[in-house]
């Protein structure tokens, strides 16, 4: 047999190595567009194909149709099923000979009942085909634990990349670090944005904050009570952070409250109306009253400390939006902030949480949406592209200093009283983005509101697969560059 199907092999390679590759026991995460790469190779050259030999290939993703351009073991059949399962049924077609067995499972702390010290011991070789740096490092860390050999691989674009990790000879994945990429200023990106990507950033950046980081906040409130606030003090987290945390900073909230505050008192929602009511805040908040306070501070004959003008380019001068039901983009911010924010509540939602006329109409009736007026305040501080006039203006806002502290301890106060009122058995849940679920409504909130931030800045607006391509950070994938 060595001499037909594996001859060319064995001409090369020799029979005592072919024979070992037969014999492997291979672990592959990922059976994406790399993965179907390694897999396809492995099937043709009979790695794991003997008896002792195995190959156990793992993705908890399924297949999508956007899939099929570059990962080429799938077709249009396999599109809603297991990458693993599909991508193994197809190489065994390649070779009946393989020794292959597909799980459905995450490598992560997690999984370590199912990926168990047995399983890690057994291996012979590790081969990555992630696409994120988390998982990329966890497996790096398990193989330099269990002293397994590792071949880590990417793509990004045109360019990619191979490392091979050996034990007790070469460095492991984790010992170096790509230099971090260049970011937009934030006062670019919070108060001056040029262009749509900045805005885009803020867009993700909010989703994090309101979704994800608040309640895993309020989640270690709950937990630990006022210890919580001192455990972050001790960290030498500042002050203003922590008060940011609790409470938020109301010259930013603009008309709303923040942090854990928001979850459980002014913005506690039991019903859907109080999430539609929230989000429609929200959307008062972001893209009129945030504006009204910028221009407030700035007006349009603004100059700086030189004469010159200070709207002048990169700046653009920027425009209140005004809620208006029957703009589809309007309502596209307040549908997706609301069922996030039922979401992440356990709130029941209605049959019709997709329905823009449906929620139109509990908009326009029900007193849970009622929107405050906000009026500009004159101790809000913004910070701007001028060094100089944002030192002075720190510097005058630290004249009369509040008591930080007493804040504070204000606010842990009135957190502790709420706590006292939940029911039985609240919780909150965090939501980390996943761009590539079209029914959670995480692409919704972000491409919304950064078009919507993009309006307010006379910026051109994108489609909702371009924002997911900004946002996502995604570099489109070439099919030549993975084989």
């Amino acid at each position: 047999e060595a001499v037909g199907r594996y001859g060319s092999q064995v001409g090369v390679f020799g029979t005592s190595l072919v024979a070992k590759l037969h014999e492997l026991n291979l672990f592959l995460v990922g059976s994406g567009a790399l993965g179907c790469e390694f897999l396809k190779g492995f099937a043709l050259m009979g790695v794991s194909c003997a008896r002792g030999g195995e190959l156990t290939v793992t993705d908890d993703d399924i297949i999508e149709k956007s899939n099929l351009s570059r990962q080429f073991l799938f077709r249009n059949h396999n599109v809603g099923q297991s990458k693993s399962l599909s991508a193994v049924t197809a190489v065994k077609q390649m070779n009946p000979e393989l020794r292959a067995r597909a799980l459905q499972d995450r490598v992560s702390p997690q999984t370590e009942n199912v990926f168990s010290v047995p399983f890690w011991q057994k291996l012979d070789l590790v081969v990555n085909a992630l696409d994120n740096v988390k998982a990329r490092l966890y497996v790096d860390s398990r193989c330099v634990f269990f002293g397994k050999p590792l071949l880590e691989s990417g793509t990004l674009g045109t360019k990619c990349n191979t490392q091979m990790v050996l034990p007790h000879m070469t460095e492991n994945y984790g010992a170096s670090r790509d230099p971090p990429e260049k970011e937009a200023p934030q006062c670019a990106v919070h108060n001056f944005p040029h262009n749509i990507d900045q805005c885009l950033v803020l867009a993700h950046s909010e989703f994090v904050g309101n979704f994800d980081t608040t309640p895993r906040d309020v989640l270690g409130f709950l937990e630990k009570g006022a210890a919580w606030a001192a455990a972050l003090a001790k960290a030498n987290e500042s002050a203003s952070s922590i008060l940011d945390k609790l409470r938020g900073d109301p010259r930013v909230c603009c008309g709303t409250s923040g942090g854990c505050e928001d979850v459980l008192v002014s913005g506690r929602a039991c019903s859907w109306e109080e999430c539609l009511g929230w989000a429609r805040r929200k959307f008062e908040s972001y893209f009129r009253n945030r504006i009204e306070q910028l221009l407030h501070n700035f007006p349009p004959n603004a100059t700086t400390s030189q004469g010159a003008p200070f709207w002048s380019p990169p700046k653009r001068l920027p425009k209140p939006l005004i809620f208006d039901a029957a703009d589809t983009l309007h309502m596209q911010f307040v549908m997706a902030a609301a069922n996030l924010r039922a979401y992440m509540l356990g709130v029941p939602t209605p049959a019709d949480r997709r329905d823009a006329a449906s929620i139109a109409r509990v908009l326009a009736t029900s007193a849970a949406c009622v929107v405050p007026t906000f009026a500009p305040s004159d101790d809000a501080s913004i910070e701007t592209d001028n060094k100089e006039e944002d030192e002075r203006r720190r510097a005058a806002a630290a004249a009369g200093p509040a008591d930080e502290q007493h804040l504070i301890d204000e606010a842990v106060g009135s957190l502790l009283s709420a706590k006292a009122l939940l029911p039985a058995g609240f919780m909150v849940k965090a939501n980390e983005f996943e761009k590539d679920d079209d029914t959670n409504f995480h692409m919704d909130f972000i491409s919304s509101f950064g078009n919507l931030r993009a309006r307010n800045y006379s910026i051109d607006e994108v489609e909702k697969f371009q924002a997911k391509l900004k946002a996502g950070r995604i570099i489109p994938a070439i099919s030549t560059t993975t084989a």
